[in-house]
């Protein structure tokens, strides 16, 4: 499919912890290409990519931000995400279509545990990984450290590309690896090369050397020439070099200051001239699976990976596209719904900002505002195609919250505005738990739902009040039993009389329900056993004295008696009720908890933390073991009322270096000792 000209459109996610600087690199990025002002960008509070009111309240990234830039001919569009864990769907959605990852590292802080996280989900996607060490100029400023983490803890196959020229306060230069010269920088963002510092000469010339030594390793004809004395030249390194990044095999490292414009034209010049390899997406056309790689020349295709709701446009959806040129007007189909989406305008964005565009190629982003319907995942492309693309795997949520409208204004607002909540942020989850009768809302963690909820109230004007989440316990029988309701009522007119005799069995964990009619002889007429059957199920979920739905019962209706004229379906779905309620205290009725499965990944320090945490939350360890990576992974059941906070406290324990996921997996009987904790 490829028409042999090289692509001139990529995408690289900005990645890393919180603090890291990403915005602001962003920023330095813009301002380097004259996109964006140089001066008084991030001083004065305003950014780019930071728009939203919660973002400049917290001074922090929550949400993904796209800003395109143009760069030696090439136009790249950044993906700016949050280093926050709370919001890990965002980095996952920007991964999912990113070409490259650029993890992004403080000079002064380190790799914390959530750059970690983070440099495993791009390489589970196979991304390419350029590393960019930034804040050079800060007090605590450690390059040489920074690079020991990097090899320690993520075992990465390392190329430095710089050295930094006085770290610290006054660091106001690099040293080119590749080149053997010094970039000095004095404010304009430009580095103006000379030789390099006598001091540094012989740990320059050093690692220069062994810079080289691993570049031509990973070419055999550069390896014959290096053996036999030939030294290649400065563009055999830097293309192989590039040749390799992009094959993920090599991690470059460049470094500098966001806020000082220093090495920002050498990180901006690098990630324009790499020998860039679209991502590849994995699509099914009919029966056919296959990998995709973005190609000009095919049919119009594109995914959305990302929707905003603005309170004026409406929803926008932003689409990579992954094959073909897409022009305004377009009309493509959604794979989902199968209806027509006309995208009447394409716009290409810079934050919140955004240009109407004539086209977008193939590895592209474009914005598409007013959208019909539309999600993220969803694959658009030309009626009568049957090729759809994966959709974009988000992590499950990891905490919970019921929630309530504040006013009986806003009862009937708030599911609406939950699932415009959610077009929005793929991390959340809202349910509607029958058992309970409460709205669940579910994110990862609690900043991302206090997010969640402030934006519920400041863009879609539903105040919501946090009640406490309710656990949806039920109960089930010990022993067969019998008994008989009688329903009598006489009145005016016509009285009401049902007598419905029956009995109660247990089934087996996970059976339900069964309604089996006896009666013989005609001791109940046919017309009112649906009644009957009613009138049971009515009483299995209101719970009887525990309060909780009843499951897992057979209920056999074996006799009874009629009167021809006060008999009605409301008298027997009465007397079913009746007769329910008294067999099921004779029964002996025991509670039942919900159990879920809990998948841990943890790294072998904590484990025993891990360990003795879930033991303590009546947890039965299933299987422990290592993986590839040398984490433990620990499978255990444990009753759900016990990881209302499991997120937050495994976090804490392994400071935020384990991940779990929790699903439901059964019911057990609550132990004697707890049962009075269920009904408060």
């Amino acid at each position: 499919m490829h028409d042999g000209r090289p692509f001139q459109v990529n995408k690289v996610a900005l990645v890393g912890q919180a603090g890291a600087g990403k915005t602001s690199l962003a920023e330095a990025l813009l301002a380097t290409a004259h996109t964006i002002p140089r001066k008084g960008r991030v001083e004065d509070g305003t950014t780019v990519c930071d728009f939203e009111p919660e973002e400049l309240a917290r001074h922090s990234s929550l949400s993904l931000a796209v800003a395109a830039f143009e760069q030696d001919g090439r136009k790249l569009n950044l993906l700016d995400t949050p280093g926050l864990a709370d919001f890990v769907a965002e980095v996952e959605a920007a991964l999912a279509v990113a070409d490259v990852a650029l993890l992004v590292v403080s000079a002064s802080e380190g790799i914390g545990p959530h750059t970690e996280t983070l440099w495993h989900l791009a390489g589970d996607l196979g991304l390419p990984r350029v590393v960019f060490v930034n804040k050079l100029d800060h007090e605590r400023a450690d390059y040489e450290g920074v690079l020991a983490q990097l090899r320690g803890r993520l075992g990465a196959t390392l190329a430095p590309l710089e050295l930094p020229l006085d770290a610290g306060p006054g660091f106001s230069g690099i040293a080119d690896l590749l080149a053997e010269q010094a970039l000095s920088y004095d404010g304009d963002g430009a580095g103006h090369a000379g030789p390099i510092p006598p001091a540094l000469a012989d740990t320059e010339h050093r690692v220069h050397e062994e810079l080289v030594e691993g570049i031509v390793a990973d070419d055999d004809d550069l390896v014959e020439r290096y053996l036999d004395g030939v030294a290649p030249s400065l563009a055999e390194l830097a293309a192989t070099l590039s040749s390799s990044v992009a094959a993920g095999r090599v991690v470059p490292v460049l470094c500098g200051s966001a806020t000082k414009d220093i090495g920002i034209d050498r990180l901006a010049g690098f990630l324009a001239g790499l020998a860039w390899h679209h991502h590849r997406v994995h699509v099914r056309a009919g029966d056919v699976e296959l990998e995709l790689e973005p190609s000009g020349d095919g049919q119009p295709l594109a995914r959305v990976f990302k929707t905003v709701v603005d309170p004026f446009i409406g929803r926008i959806s932003l689409l990579e596209v992954l094959s073909g040129t897409i022009h305004p007007d377009e009309q493509l189909v959604n794979a989902r719904t199968h209806t027509e989406e006309r995208l009447h305008v394409l716009e290409s964005l810079l934050g919140k900002r955004a240009a109407p565009v004539t086209e977008a190629v193939a590895g592209d982003v474009v914005a598409v505002p007013k959208l019909h319907d539309v999600r993220v995942g969803d694959t658009l492309a030309p009626r009568g195609s049957p090729v759809v693309a994966d959709p974009i795997r988000i992590s499950e949520p990891t905490a919970s919250i019921a929630i309530k409208a504040r006013t009986t204004g806003d009862e009937d607002k708030l599911m609406t505005a939950l699932q415009r909540l959610l077009e929005e942020d793929p991390g959340l989850r809202v349910a509607r738990v029958e058992e309970t009768h409460q709205v669940v809302l579910s994110g990862m963690g609690e900043l991302h739902l206090q997010v969640a909820l402030e934006r519920l109230a400041s863009k879609l004007h539903v105040a919501t009040d946090v009640e406490e989440l309710r656990v949806p316990y039920r109960q089930t029988i010990s022993m067969p039993s019998a008994a008989e309701g009688r329903h009598k009522k006489q009145t005016g007119g016509h009285g009401q009389f049902g007598v419905v005799h029956l009995r109660l069995e247990p089934l087996e964990r996970g059976a339900g329900f069964v309604f089996e009619d006896a009666v013989v002889g005609g001791a109940i007429p046919r017309q009112f056993l649906p009644a009957v059957e009613k009138g049971v199920r009515r009483a299995m979920a209101q719970g009887g004295e525990l309060g909780f739905p009843v499951v897992d019962v057979k209920v056999v209706v074996d006799d009874g008696k009629s009167h021809p004229v006060d008999s009605s379906e409301a008298s027997f779905e009465q007397a079913g009720a009746l007769a329910f309620n008294e067999a099921l205290q004779r029964a002996e009725p025991c509670a039942l908890e919900p159990i879920s499965r809990v998948e841990v990944q943890a790294p072998s320090s904590c484990l025993g933390d891990v360990l003795g945490d879930l033991n303590g939350r009546r947890g039965r360890v299933l299987h422990s073991g290592g993986d590839e990576r040398g984490d433990q992974q620990v499978v255990a059941l444990v009753p759900t009322s016990e990881l209302t906070r499991y997120g937050i406290d495994l976090r804490a324990l392994s400071a935020g270096r384990a991940r779990f996921q929790a699903t439901h997996d059964h019911y057990e009987p609550v132990p004697a000792r707890l049962l009075e904790r269920t009904r408060t």
